[in-house]
């Protein structure tokens, strides 16, 4: 009896599960790094960048610029997906993953470095927007690898769960950044513009380092070994992804909004709002906002428990249908400018999405097969992030200086969750056969037919 190559290369059960925790965990220290550099830009467009780079403009105008450069991240998301997709989809996630982070955390000092447009006049600004779409490309090509290293190590029964540890990277890597400018927002005015705010980017180099030395020692996972072995991989995945998955691939685009969009309406734009228009100091609204990030972080993973143990469907709805509630009881909290009471009403406005955003990964990550799963659900994944999540603060803020009031930002948040139930209960009908997959002890899908190297 011929013996099967897939026996050399997937490791017997024991080994399999301490690889899949050490996958699990790389996953979550990879993507902390990742966002963390990628948030602490959206506190500095918050907080300072209007001032550095679009000297001579009014506050609201040189906040509304550093939003505008806060999206342009979003918009070079997708390239990223489709160009580290591509490469780990032919060649494998490892390698993709590696020269991600090497790209963010390059691009994450030089904007620490960066003259402002007192130095440099306005190369300054254009220089902003080039790195901030370095830093996009990165994450964009940083997410879907990550997932696909936790999910595709881990037990056909736990794959939902361990998407959650890369998903948790995020809001970890947030409350990271937000903490940096709390610690730094007590300087004086002067030096925090000059150069106080410049210290959270410089020091990413160091978790940057700590990053690559685990990444490096990383494995490859056992379901692209088999694809790689058996030659299965496709020529160009993004053709195959567009002209076989298109509707699934709209279908998680929409499906992502709530997961990805709120939480920078409750963040990046809500510390913009509370700090120029409520009063409240920089350092006592980075410390709500920190206390809510650690609600998420505590939060979050149950949301990934609940899809794992009910039925898909009713585990969304439960987790989604608040948000209608809280979300506008948040914005009620915080106008109020009590600072428990911002505290309370930002917590609770956490739950929703972020629980939902533990269950994303692995939602999106049973939708294609292995030889195009890393394209597939990045394209899906940050194409949402650039039409929903990048445009949210530049949104709520033009909003917010045409009519002076808050209410059409509290529909905005609200419209992303009615977007994302669009788009996730099809996705979830259309996809239910994958829970028999996932169930089954099979590694890798079938071979696309056509296309294979």
């Amino acid at each position: 009896m011929p013996r099967d190559a897939s026996a050399d290369i997937i490791p017997d059960s024991t080994d399999r599960g301490r690889q899949a925790r050490r996958a699990g965990v790389s996953a979550f220290i990879g993507t902390t790094i990742e966002w963390f550099d990628f948030y602490i830009y959206g506190a500095a467009a918050a907080l300072v960048l209007g001032k550095v780079f679009f000297t001579g403009t009014s506050t609201a105008i040189g906040t509304l610029a550093a939003f505008a450069t806060f999206w342009v991240g979003f918009l070079a998301r997708p390239v990223g997906g489709l160009v580290f997709g591509h490469i780990g989809d032919r060649y494998g996630r490892k390698q993709a993953l590696v020269i991600t982070l090497m790209m963010m955390g390059g691009a994450t000092v030089c904007v620490g470095l960066l003259p402002g447009y007192d130095q440099w006049g306005a190369a300054a600004p254009v220089l902003l927007v080039v790195l901030r779409m370095v830093q996009g490309v990165a994450v964009g090509g940083e997410w879907g690898g990550a997932v696909l290293i936790a999910t595709e190590y881990a037990p056909p029964r736990r794959k939902l769960l361990y998407g959650a540890f890369a998903q948790q990277g995020s809001p970890v890597g947030n409350l990271l950044a937000t903490l940096a400018f709390l610690g730094i927002a007590r300087l004086p005015d002067a030096a925090f513009e000059s150069w106080g705010w410049r210290v959270p980017f410089l020091a990413s180099s160091v978790l940057v380092i700590v990053g690559l030395f685990i990444r490096l020692r990383l494995e490859e996972t056992p379901e692209m070994r088999v694809a790689l072995e058996r030659r299965q991989t496709t020529r160009l995945p993004v053709r195959q992804v567009l002209t076989r998955f298109p509707l699934l691939t709209v279908l998680g685009t929409l499906a992502g909004a709530a997961g990805v969009a709120i939480t920078y309406i409750k963040t990046t734009f809500a510390l913009s709002w509370a700090t120029s228009s409520l009063h409240f100091s920089r350092t006592s609204f980075l410390s709500v906002i920190s206390l809510a990030l650690v609600v998420q972080v505590i939060a979050q993973p149950f949301g990934a428990v609940l899809a794992s143990r009910w039925p898909l469907r009713k585990a969304v709805l439960w987790m989604l249908l608040p948000e209608f509630l809280l979300l506008p009881l948040m914005f009620v909290l915080i106008r109020t400018g009590n600072f428990w009471l911002a505290v309370l009403g930002m917590g609770l406005a956490t739950l929703p999405h972020s629980l939902y955003y533990a269950a994303l990964a692995g939602i999106l990550a049973r939708v294609y097969p292995v030889e195009v799963r890393y394209t597939g659900m990045s394209l899906a994944y940050q194409m949402c992030s650039t039409l929903f999540a990048g445009t949210a603060p530049l949104v709520a803020q033009a909003l917010v200086s045409a009519g002076g009031s808050i209410r059409p930002v509290v529909a905005l948040g609200l419209g992303y969750t009615v977007i994302s139930l669009a788009g996730v209960l099809p996705l979830i009908r259309r996809t239910e056969p994958a829970d028999v997959a996932l169930l089954s002890p099979r590694t890798t899908a079938p071979a696309i037919s056509g296309e294979t190297s």
